[in-house]
């Protein structure tokens, strides 16, 4: 599949516009369930003070209050639609706007800014 690199980076900016309109790093979550992805998620969190959830995300993490790893971001990140369909469909659901890292076959139901991007790669994420 070929992507279109000037559309990337158009994308790119596009997302770091939304991702600097907030005020506190703390409100922005990245998630990542690919063990590619982990990584990249985890340094991101490090080194802009956002909070990540890198392996396993646990349903009811944004919808039930009850819970201890209940979290309200104001924005979600996430390496893979595809993988990472629980957390798209839970912020869907509490109005919370997503950006993805998509790649040509990748579902865009309840992604707001899609960065095409190869995310399948060892390499390609991170």
């Amino acid at each position: 599949h070929i992507l279109n690199i000037g559309k990337t980076r158009e994308k790119l900016m596009l997302a770091a516009r939304v991702i600097v309109a907030i005020e506190n790093p703390a409100d922005v979550v990245a998630i990542s369930a690919r063990p590619y992805g982990q990584r990249a998620v985890l340094k991101f969190a490090h080194y802009t003070g956002c909070q990540s959830i890198a392996g396993r995300f646990t349903p009811g993490t944004f919808t039930n209050q009850i819970t201890k790893q209940f979290r309200e971001p104001r924005i979600l990140i996430i390496t893979d639609p595809r993988t990472d369909s629980q957390p798209v469909m839970e912020a869907s659901y509490v109005n919370i706007p997503v950006i993805a890292l998509c790649d040509s076959d990748s579902p865009l139901k309840f992604v707001d800014v899609v960065i095409p991007a190869n995310n399948k790669g060892k390499h390609s994420i991170g």
